[in-house]
């Protein structure tokens, strides 16, 4: 597909602006399309996601929205699986937005498309339940691709960001030494080891070849350290694990 919304890359390209977490499927796409509801502020940027999406036979708009205010009463009525909205708008931001979203349609998973590459944004955007954060300078077939994944369970985060991210975490590490009174969960060694993986932004694929096991013992691994830490996704985990310092990325 040659449309994008920035610069063209390889999709092999190591520096790609995205790394997609590859999601697991068992073969073939779902059965029922991925419903998404697109909301940014620009119609023109709306209408050429639409136009994009619909070449995917799996993925179905079945909205859209110009600010946060409306985003949130169309999910509500809508119950997307995918909310893709940008951060900045008009009324409500994408940020505030977020939180209200997860309220009304708890299983719709969130990314940001933005142009925003501020850290506070990133960070606020976790905090607020985004699933993902992407730069609108990818190109049309990784939205699709980052649709896909999240809709199957990854976190999708365009790598550059991925970097500021971890360094914050870091810098906050090392500003405070306080510790919770409640104990922090007791991970497994093998856990740890997947924790580790993901926090540098590896797939199950890549983490099952690093550890020489299966993909399904990783999601399997990956779902225990979720409900021992009692958090939603990939990057929850990997910011409670540094917070607590279970685990440091140097």
């Amino acid at each position: 597909m040659a449309d994008t919304f920035g610069p063209v890359r390889d999709a092999s390209d190591p520096g790609d602006a995205v790394r997609v977490l590859d999601a697991d499927r068992d073969g073939g796409y779902r059965k029922e399309p991925i419903r998404v509801l697109v909301v940014d502020d620009h119609a023109l940027f709306r209408r050429g996601l639409e136009i994009v999406l619909a070449h995917e036979e799996d993925i179905e708009v079945v909205g859209e929205a110009g600010d946060g205010a409306e985003a949130v009463d169309k999910a509500a009525d809508l119950l997307p699986d995918i909310v893709l909205m940008d951060v900045r708008m008009p009324r409500r931001g994408g940020i505030e937005a977020c939180t209200a979203i997860k309220e009304v349609a708890p299983s719709a998973k969130i990314i940001m498309l933005t142009i925003s590459d501020e850290e506070a944004d990133l960070y606020e955007a976790i905090k607020a339940g985004a699933t993902g954060y992407l730069l609108k300078e990818i190109s049309t077939d990784e939205v699709s691709t980052a649709i896909r994944a999240v809709a199957d369970g990854q976190s999708q985060i365009s790598p550059s960001m991925a970097s500021k991210l971890l360094t914050e975490f870091k810098s906050m590490i090392q500003r405070t030494d306080e510790r919770r009174l409640v104990p922090v969960p007791r991970l497994t060694d093998r856990e740890l080891e997947v924790l580790k993986l993901v926090a540098t932004g590896m797939n199950n694929r890549d983490i099952a070849k690093e550890l020489f096991i299966s993909e399904n013992t990783v999601k399997n691994h990956v779902r225990n350290i979720l409900e021992k830490l009692q958090l939603h996704s990939r990057m929850e985990a990997v910011v409670y694990a540094m917070r607590e310092k279970i685990l440091e990325i140097r």
